[in-house]
């Protein structure tokens, strides 16, 4: 320890000397945590899902074939791409989300994730049929609009005894076919926006 009653002159010496070098120092230790807590990794999408009774389900492998109305390989809509300038601040395509909502626009939301691409409804019970209810989570797998780029999966309870609600079959193609009326609607929603561009 320096004694400044002894030698002032030593004492701000030293510290016009040591100021800098600490605040240098300090400045650095703030910036590598800032660059080691601003790094990201890859989207991590859902790998089950849970319905009404508690069952969990795996989520859909974004790999695996697939039977639409494009074939099992999919395709590319209007060319694909990432439709970056149309995406709104959202982490997946802006057609197919936005075409998601609509198709699904009758059936209650519990969440709605832009950035995970995770859609899930509430159940439905279509007044028509009142034995019955639906459920639908929607994954939107891609930022390009292609046909495999969502995947619905559905669950369906129907009314026992005691009005208690049990877990039933869904029509295998179910979820294909919600999947086709998105992939229509996010084919209008694409024209739509070529088309106003167009006019500009």
């Amino acid at each position: 320890m320096i004694n400044s009653t002894l030698n002032p002159g030593a004492t701000k010496s030293f510290a016009r000397k040591t100021a800098p070098r600490f605040l240098l120092a300090l400045a650095m230790t703030g910036l590598i945590g800032l660059t080691g807590c601003g790094s990201k990794g890859e989207r991590q999408y859902p790998t089950t899902s849970t319905d009404g009774a508690g069952r969990t389900n795996p989520a859909p492998d974004p790999n695996a074939k697939r039977d639409t109305i494009f074939g099992e390989d999919g395709l590319s809509i209007f060319g694909g791409g990432s439709d970056n300038k149309n995406q709104g601040g959202i982490g997946v395509n802006s057609f197919l989300w936005r075409a998601s909502l609509d198709t699904i626009s009758f059936m209650p939301l519990v969440s709605a994730d832009p950035f995970g691409g995770v859609i899930i409804t509430d159940w439905y019970q279509d007044p028509k049929a009142p034995g019955e209810r639906f459920k639908l989570t929607v994954y939107i797998l891609d930022k390009s609009l292609r046909a495999d780029g969502v995947k619905v999966a559905a669950f369906r309870q129907i009314k026992g005894e005691g009005n208690s609600w049990t877990d039933a079959a869904v029509e295998p193609d179910t979820g294909t076919k919600i999947e086709n009326a998105i992939l229509v609607r996010a084919r209008q929603l694409r024209i739509s926006t070529i088309e106003s561009d167009g006019q500009k």
